[in-house]
């Protein structure tokens, strides 16, 4: 892989979708979606390990890393991501394309999957099982938290940032995710803070912390995981997202969403590791993808 990694923006209504690319201009491409609360640096260190003739593009989500955060009074949700991963294809002029998600990401990517499966060639799973299904019975509850949430936001006078010097960052980072390294910690924090007059403060959007309004039961996610077409990689970190479930119900509804994939012929596996594992030691993920890419899209789409 190059080591050259160039900065994109994509316009979209409110702002700008930032991000970076690697890899020729013409390569096969593929959009890489990170994490709640990270930013594009997470790929960081994957990428270069991945496949030379594909050309990724990771971006930051909106009110995330350098992105624009989303207009007053907008929620997040699920939804508005997959709507944000078609203007950034559109923007890219990327008709048909390949998805690696790691978290919420993962998510977005499955979900868009589902819904735009004649644009997708392959999808890649990075300690996300693609759909987080809500109790019939607790999705009311869910959705007024949420919008109580904005609204008592909306109440507050404008608040100034909170200014932290890069060391009280760091530690702050840390202990909101123990897993991440040093380094880790460090390259989050290139996109994930803006400096300001006496310090920094993190650039991401405080309403991405608001309950998601927008719910899936788990009959809907089954139906959405039936749509995906394209074939999947799911690569589950074996201290990762599945291990911190607290009850055996949901440890039941990871376990039939990860038999679905199994059922379809998609490739699930297990690697050591915990919920950051394709940034903290990308070379215990990178040959499980970088083989998935080869014979899933690349060796499909070489001249006769």
């Amino acid at each position: 892989m190059s080591s050259t990694v160039s900065e994109i923006s994509v316009p979209v209504p409110w702002g700008q979708i930032r991000g970076k690319a690697w890899g020729p201009d013409h390569g096969r491409p593929v959009l890489c979606l990170h994490g709640w609360a990270d930013n594009c640096g997470t790929f960081n260190t994957l990428i270069p390990l991945l496949p030379k003739d594909c050309r990724y593009v990771a971006v930051d989500m909106p009110g995330h890393g350098l992105s624009s955060h989303r207009p007053p009074g907008v929620f997040y949700s699920f939804p508005a991501y997959v709507a944000d991963v078609r203007r950034i294809v559109d923007g890219l002029q990327w008709m048909r394309f390949s998805i690696i998600g790691h978290s919420m990401g993962g998510n977005i990517a499955a979900l868009f999957s589902a819904l735009y499966p004649e644009m997708v060639d392959a999808v890649v799973l990075l300690d996300a099982l693609g759909f987080i299904p809500t109790d019939l019975t607790e999705i009311p509850k869910v959705m007024r938290q949420g919008m109580d949430e904005m609204l008592q936001y909306e109440k507050k006078t404008e608040e100034k940032k909170r200014v932290y010097t890069y060391e009280k960052a760091a530690e702050r980072l840390s202990a909101a995710n123990p897993t991440l390294s040093e380094q880790s910690v460090n390259i989050l924090l290139e996109r994930g803070l803006v400096q300001l007059e006496g310090g920094f403060a993190f650039s991401r959007d405080l309403r991405v912390n608001f309950k998601n309004i927008v719910r899936m039961s788990f009959e809907q996610s089954l139906e959405m995981q039936a749509r995906i077409q394209a074939p999947l990689l799911a690569v589950l970190a074996d201290k990762g997202f599945c291990v911190t479930f607290p009850d055996s119900d949901q440890q039941k509804v990871a376990s039939r969403l990860l038999q679905g994939y199994h059922d379809r012929n998609h490739t699930v596996v297990s690697v050591p590791g915990d919920h950051h594992v394709h940034l903290n030691n990308p070379e215990v993920v990178a040959p499980l993808v970088s083989e998935f890419l080869q014979t899933k899209v690349i060796a499909q789409q070489l001249p006769a």
